[in-house]
């Protein structure tokens, strides 16, 4: 099945006379060892919902080393990879998104970030060890866990929030409901038939959770949707992270902060890998806005629990705006 896309496709604009330097080019570029980062991502995550950051802590030879697993696994016949599924939720998956009718020129591996998926599936795939992908995914997903609890924690700073882990401890709880998602895009040749036109990768969406943390190769393909209604392609860097705003933490934010809507198109010529760990709450968490960001307004949200909003988006379609069942009606 073949989905297009309207055309009229921007690239990031350069913004001329830009007083910072870490917003220029468009895409928010934040330096998690400058001093100033927090604040710099509190105005990304107010205005994009989405930045890049360099200066890291992950270590370069995990995320060799799991895109290697990767490749290695995804480059598998279909035969061999359909062993490692179906994805109930967890486990390998083709084309299909979800179970209400979504579908996209990928195919992924979706895993428990606590262990819940038995990575003996891979045994019986010829070249795939599942201990080495086990012990890739887990330094990766760790070190990657660590990066994104010390951005939520300048997050919180920015804001004049305390404790400063009041969005980090939600990840750091050993009930935290976090998943790690590999998606492979094939080269699709068949683009070619279609002018004006793009096909879809993966379908537009928001993320669910507090907060993504993605890493790509060196492959476009990544849109994301402006405030003024226009989707923005941005340029692929292998060796940044980018950062998404999930609908929990727009939640808490009672709204400052806007989960970013995007979605994957596919390359005609080259593959895309990408690797995306999404932070999540523990199951029984309360998601609502922190009295300390209200200043006397009023909450645009009902509360509600992680489990709640989790069970409520598995039936929704990618596109659909999931938050919308528990905006307050005083808020229109």
């Amino acid at each position: 099945m073949v989905v297009l896309t309207k055309p009229g496709i921007d690239h990031f604009p350069i913004v001329k006379n830009c007083k910072s330097s870490s917003f220029c080019s468009g895409v928010p570029l934040i330096d998690l060892s400058k001093p100033d980062s927090k604040n710099l991502i509190v105005k990304a995550c107010e205005e994009f919902g989405f930045f890049k950051v360099i200066n890291h802590s992950v270590p370069t030879e995990f995320i060799t080393k799991l895109e290697s697993e990767a490749i290695k696994f995804f480059s598998s016949p279909l035969s061999e990879k359909q062993k490692a599924g179906p994805a109930d939720p967890f486990g390998y998956g083709n084309k299909k998104i979800g179970p209400n009718g979504d579908v996209g020129w990928v195919e992924y591996i979706l895993l428990s970030t606590n262990s819940e998926f038995n990575y003996h599936k891979f045994a019986s795939i010829l070249g795939v060890n599942p201990e080495t992908i086990r012990a890739a995914v887990n330094d990766y997903v760790s070190a990657v866990k660590k990066m994104a609890c010390e951005i939520l924690e300048m997050l919180a700073e920015g804001l004049n929030i305390h404790p400063r882990n009041v969005f980090s401890k939600l990840l750091m709880d050993e009930k935290s409901d976090s998943v790690f998602r590999l998606n492979h895009y094939p080269p699709c040749p068949e683009i070619q038939q279609f002018s004006d036109n793009n096909l879809i990768g993966f379908g537009e969406h928001t993320d669910p959770q507090i907060i993504s943390v993605l890493r790509s190769n060196n492959t476009s393909g990544l849109q994301i949707l402006l405030k003024n209604g226009r989707w923005i392609s941005v340029p692929p860097d292998p060796n940044t992270f980018f950062v998404n705003v999930g609908d929990s933490l727009q939640v808490m934010t009672n709204g400052r902060f806007k989960s970013v809507r995007h979605r994957v198109l596919a390359n005609s010529v080259k593959s895309r890998l990408s690797m995306i760990y999404f932070g999540g709450p523990p199951l029984s968490e309360k998601i609502a806005p922190l009295a300390s960001l209200m200043e006397g307004e009023e909450s645009l949200y009902e509360e509600f629990t992680w489990f709640e909003y989790k069970k409520s988006a598995y039936k929704t379609r990618l596109a659909d705006n999931r938050l919308v069942l528990f905006e307050k009606i005083a808020a229109k």
